[in-house]
C-alpha cells in the first residue's frame, strides 16, 4: 500500500458578481462550442512539460510559475455563456491557478506512476466556468531529475503565448534566485489590444473568402483506414516524419525562392501535389493556424490571438511546378490579407450543414513546425522541452514543415491514430518524397506528368521493398540503394541501425529490434520484417481537478499494490 497524504485542496474561484464580462473573439467562441463535445476536449488543451536536470530550487519554481499565472488576466479568466446576448463572455477579475509542488519521494509516489500522472496533468479538461483555464505541477522526480508541467486551454492561450510564458518563468526564477526582482512589463488585457475590426470591413472579408473558396469539395480524398464519421472516434494522434536529401532539399527551396514562396508555401504546394498524384481529385482547401500578432502590440501579451484560415489549391494537367509555387503563394497570401474572416461565418456560407465536431470546411492542415527555444533558467541547469506521450490531433491529417538544424527540409505527417494504418502513412510520406524529387527535378514539368505514387499495400512485396528502401535512403542520405546490398556495404553503421530501427518501427507499425535489422541486413531481408499488423494506439486520458485527479492516480496506484 503507498503511504497516503493529505494533497493541498484547490482553491475555490471567485469572480466578483459586479465583475465586466468581455465577449469573446469567434476563434474563441468556436473552442467553446467545440468544448462541449465530450471526445474533443483533450484536443483543445495546450500542455507542455520542461525537463530539468540539475540542481532544481523547488519552491522557487513553483512560486514563479504561479507568480507568472497570476500576471495575466486571460490565465484568470472564467467563460459563461450569456443566454440574454446570445454569446459567449469571459471574465478575468478571477483567482489565479494554483500551481503545486509535489516530491515523488517524501510524498510516496512510486516512479512507475510518472508517466500516468503527466498525462492525466496534460490532458484533464477544465471546468471553464468554475476554475481558470491553467494548471499547472512541479514534479520533483528525483534528485537529478524534475519536470514542471503547465496545461492550458486553448479557449485562453495559443502557441505564442507559450513561449511567453515559458520565458517570463524563466526570467522569474532566475532573478529570485539571485535575490533581485525580475522586472516584468505590465501584463494587459487582451481586450486592450485585441481590437475588433469594423463590422463592414468583417462583412467585406468574409464575402472575398466566400467567393474564393465556392464550388471547392470540404472534404479530402485521403486513404483512410477508418471512417473519419466514426462519432466515437479517438483523437489520440500518431506521427511520422522523413527528411529529404540534402541535394533535393537545396533544390525545392530555391524553386520556391525564385517564385516568392516560402518554406511554408512549398509545404502546400507539395501537399497538394502529392494529394492531386495519388487521387483522382484536384480542387483541395487547407486550413492554416494564423498566429494574428501582425499588431506590435500585441505581441507580448498572452491570450488567444490565433485564428484558423483556409486556403485552396487546384491542380489540373497543365499545371507545372512553377505554377504551383505561384499558385501556393497568392492563395497564402490571399488567406492572410482576410485574416480577420471569422472561420465560423465563412463555413455558414460554404457548408452549413457540415457536422459540427469535423473541423470547418477541410479536415488538412498545412502549418509550420514549432521548435521553441528553451530559455536559461540557470546556470549549470539543462531544460529541455519532453515530448507529449499521447498527443491529441485535431485534423484528420497535418502537415508540418520545417528547416532541420542541417538545413534539410522535414515533413511531418500527424493524424488521429486510428484513421490511417502506419504503413498508409509510410505511403503518404514517400509519395510526398517523390513530389519533392520530381519538383527538384525541374519545375518547367507538369505536376502529374508522372504515374500517380500507390498507396503503400502491406500484403504487396514490392510495395514492401519500397517503403523499406525509401527510409534506407532517407536514413543514408542517399538517392538509392539495391534491394540486396547489405546496410552496412551502402554506408550505414551502428549508430544509423539504430535510426533505421526507430524509424523502419513507426512506419511499419511493428516494433523491430537492431537484431532483427541486424540479421536481416538487406532491402529485400527486412521488407519482410514489417508484414506483421499495426500495433494499438495508447488509451486517453481521465478528467478531473488537481485534488480530483491526485487522489484518483493515488486511489488506481494503491489498487495495484494492494
Amino acid at each position: 500500500m503507498l503511504r497516503l497524504r493529505k494533497v493541498r485542496g484547490t482553491r475555490v474561484p471567485v469572480v466578483r458578481e459586479d465583475a465586466s464580462w468581455t465577449p469573446v473573439t469567434a476563434a474563441q467562441q468556436g473552442i467553446w462550442v467545440l468544448e462541449q463535445i465530450d471526445r474533443l476536449r483533450p484536443s483543445y488543451l495546450l500542455p507542455t512539460v520542461l525537463e530539468f536536470a540539475g540542481a532544481v530550487r523547488h519552491e522557487v519554481l513553483r512560486a514563479a510559475v504561479e507568480h507568472v499565472f497570476g500576471r495575466h488576466p486571460s490565465l484568470r479568466s472564467r467563460f459563461r455563456l450569456n443566454h440574454a446576448l446570445r454569446r459567449v463572455e469571459y471574465c478575468a477579475e478571477g483567482t489565479a491557478p494554483e500551481v503545486g509542488l509535489i516530491d515523488f519521494e517524501r510524498d510516496g509516489w512510486p516512479r512507475k506512476e510518472l508517466g500516468r500522472m503527466v498525462e492525466a496533468l496534460c490532458y484533464s479538461p477544465f471546468d471553464l466556468a468554475a476554475e481558470p483555464p491553467a494548471r499547472a505541477e512541479v514534479l520533483k522526480v528525483d534528485g537529478e531529475c524534475t519536470l514542471l508541467v503547465l496545461t492550458v486551454h486553448h479557449i485562453a492561450f495559443d502557441g505564442w503565448s507559450r513561449r511567453l510564458v515559458v520565458d517570463e518563468i524563466a526570467t522569474v526564477y532566475r532573478a529570485w534566485c539571485a535575490g533581485a526582482e525580475p522586472g516584468l512589463p505590465p501584463a494587459p488585457h487582451p481586450a486592450e489590444v485585441l481590437r475588433p475590426a469594423p463590422a463592414e470591413d468583417v462583412a467585406e472579408q468574409v464575402a472575398a473568402v466566400v467567393q474564393r473558396l465556392r464550388g471547392a469539395p470540404t472534404d479530402i480524398a485521403l486513404p483512410y483506414d477508418h471512417p473519419p464519421e466514426d462519432p466515437d472516434l479517438s483523437l489520440v494522434g500518431s506521427s511520422a516524419e522523413t527528411v529529404l536529401p540534402a541535394d533535393v532539399t537545396e533544390r525545392v527551396l530555391a524553386a520556391a525562392t525564385a517564385e516568392g514562396a516560402t518554406v511554408f508555401m512549398a509545404g502546400v504546394a507539395l501537399l497538394a501535389a502529392t494529394l492531386a498524384r495519388t487521387t483522382e481529385q484536384r480542387d483541395f482547401l487547407f486550413a492554416v493556424v494564423w498566429p494574428g500578432r501582425d499588431d506590435p502590440e500585441a505581441a507580448g501579451v498572452v491570450g488567444m490571438f490565433g485564428s484558423t484560415l483556409v486556403l485552396r489549391m487546384t491542380v489540373d494537367e497543365r499545371t507545372t511546378w512553377r505554377e504551383l509555387l505561384r499558385q501556393s503563394r497568392a492563395a497564402s497570401t490571399a488567406a492572410f490579407v482576410d485574416a480577420d474572416a471569422p472561420l465560423p461565418d465563412v463555413a455558414a456560407e460554404l457548408a452549413p450543414g457540415r457536422d459540427v465536431a469535423r473541423t470547418p470546411l477541410t479536415s488538412v492542415l498545412v502549418n509550420l513546425a514549432e521548435v521553441p527555444e528553451v530559455p536559461l533558467f540557470a546556470s549549470g541547469l539543462t531544460v529541455r522541452y519532453r515530448p507529449l506521450e499521447p498527443q491529441y490531433s485535431k485534423f484528420d491529417l497535418a502537415l508540418f514543415v520545417r528547416l532541420c538544424d542541417d538545413a534539410r527540409l522535414e515533413l511531418l505527417l500527424d493524424h488521429p491514430a486510428p484513421l490511417f494504418r502506419p504503413a498508409t502513412v509510410a505511403g503518404l510520406l514517400t509519395a510526398l518524397r517523390a513530389s519533392a524529387a520530381a519538383l527538384a527535378r525541374s519545375v518547367e514539368e507538369t505536376v502529374l506528368a508522372e504515374e500517380p505514387n500507390p498507396v503503400f499495400d502491406p500484403a504487396d512485396p514490392a510495395a514492401r521493398r519500397a517503403l523499406v528502401r525509401s527510409v534506407w535512403c532517407e536514413v543514408l542520405d542517399t538517392g538509392d540503394v539495391g534491394d540486396d546490398v547489405s546496410f552496412f556495404d551502402a554506408g550505414g553503421d551502428s549508430l544509423r541501425l539504430v535510426i533505421l530501427v526507430e524509424k523502419l518501427s513507426q512506419v511499419s507499425g511493428r516494433p523491430l529490434r537492431t537484431t532483427d535489422l541486424f540479421r536481416a541486413g538487406t532491402v529485400r531481408g527486412q521488407a519482410e520484417l514489417i508484414a506483421a499488423p499495426a500495433g494499438q494506439a495508447p488509451a486517453g486520458a481521465t478528467p478531473g481537478s488537481r485534488e480530483r485527479l491526485l487522489g484518483a492516480l493515488r486511489a488506481n496506484s494503491a489498487d495495484h499494490d494492494s
